[in-house]
């Protein structure tokens, strides 16, 4: 009477897995095992070879990385355009003649070229010659000190923000905003504030990034400072 063989059940599928991964010429040496297997379709019930699946498993992984490379092309493409429109922007308060032009280039510029829908602005401080504009009306001693206070914009949902009621029918459309204080260098003192405003909710939110932000706010400053004391 013959005997059962007996089963290692100690051998699990790490190790026949590690196995296999130590030994690459496994296959090469027991070539009617390698022809002997067969595994499911991953997308249809009909049973493959070994190689199919191998096959299968790099054609997977080249669309993967085609995808990959497409997406990394689109946010390229993406930050050129941005780039191109920050330097054309730039361009014009650097060619702005008349200091009282730069408010209006600054909104038209955030608006039109950044497809920001809401947009206002506020400085104190200003200089004689356009203490009259609309960007030198008053300002609330409270927000002052808010803009102050930033070191960076800040962005969220418009829960009653004072500054959000500058923006056009006193912000009521306005779900989320960014505010973007404004100083000279390392001033720790702002002297003016910059508000985004957007029907999005998440346009601008807690969350986001805020680098290109801080190069807007950097840019208008430098412009505007030719404004104020």
């Amino acid at each position: 009477m013959s005997e059962n063989p007996k089963v290692d059940t100690g051998l699990t599928e790490g190790v026949i897995g590690e196995y296999l991964r130590s030994h690459p010429d496994f296959f090469s040496r027991h070539p009617d095992v390698l022809a002997a297997l067969v595994l499911p379709h991953p997308h249809g019930g009909r049973a493959i070879s070994l190689q199919e699946r191998q096959l299968e498993v790099m054609r997977e992984r080249h669309r993967a990385l085609e995808r990959r490379l497409a997406e990394m092309v689109r946010l390229g493409q993406e930050n050129d355009a941005i780039g191109a429109r920050l330097q054309k922007w730039t361009r014009q308060l650097l060619l702005a003649g008349d200091p009282a032009q730069l408010p209006e280039i600054i909104l038209d510029g955030l608006r039109t070229s950044f497809s920001v829908p809401e947009l206002a602005m506020r400085l104190w401080g200003v200089r004689e010659p356009y203490g009259d504009l609309e960007v030198a009306r008053p300002v609330a001693v409270e927000i002052i000190q808010l803009a102050s206070a930033m070191s960076r914009p800040q962005c969220g949902a418009n829960t009653g923000i004072a500054a959000a009621e500058w923006l056009p029918d006193r912000g009521r459309a306005a779900r989320s905003v960014a505010m973007l204080p404004l100083r000279k260098g390392l001033d720790p003192d702002a002297f003016g504030l910059i508000v985004l405003g957007s029907p999005d909710a998440d346009r601008f939110h807690a969350a986001m990034g805020t680098d290109f932000l801080e190069r807007i706010a950097e840019i208008a400053s430098a412009a505007l400072s030719r404004m104020v004391d």
